[in-house]
């Protein structure tokens, strides 16, 4: 467990940092699937909406169309050889958190405001990724970011009523 002090590693605190772009084992095209394809984050993230983590694909969910489509490209041709040897395939994450912050998942794809509409899309920490053709950190994701993010008003106050924001502002709301 983190405690204040402690050092933590340079592959975290580089992905913090807005712009963060590692290189990955083979293009892939979150602006052909996501953008031109209109296929659903959670389409393939599907962790997102039922776990604190969203996930990379697993190989099952990239064959389940690549079985079929664009077989002969040498990316889906390299997907394939780890797919049949049972391998994961060694993607870079993009997106990570140091291990002391808790980041449900769950919890921010489905929240709803007072009128039973999602409070939060993909986008909203992951920038406008249908348009990116490689993924890349397009947020801090720093505490002050979040803090600013969880202060927005929810509802707003009444004669009777406090206004509430969309989530706790207190330590164990992000910190185990």
């Amino acid at each position: 467990m983190w405690t204040p002090g402690d050092h933590v590693d340079d592959s975290t605190q580089s992905s913090l940092v807005s712009g963060y772009h590692p290189d990955q084992p083979i293009e892939f095209s979150h602006k052909l699937h996501a953008g031109d394809r209109k296929m659903e984050c959670e389409y393939c993230h599907n962790g997102a909406r039922r776990s604190p983590v969203a996930g990379i694909p697993s190989l099952n969910t990239c064959m389940g169309c690549h079985k079929f489509v664009n077989t002969d490209a040498d990316a889906i041709k390299k997907l394939n050889e780890h797919y049949k040897k049972n391998e994961p395939f060694p993607w870079t994450l993009v997106h990570k958190l140091p291990e002391y912050v808790r980041f449900p998942h769950k919890v921010h794809v489905l929240a709803k405001d007072h009128q039973g509409q999602a409070l939060l899309k993909c986008q909203t920490c992951h920038g406008p990724v249908e348009k990116m053709t490689t993924v890349e950190q397009w947020a801090p994701l720093q505490m002050g970011w979040c803090i600013d993010c969880h202060s927005q008003t929810k509802e707003p106050a009444t004669p009777f009523k406090k206004a509430t924001t969309l989530a706790p502002i207190t330590c164990n709301t992000c910190h185990y």
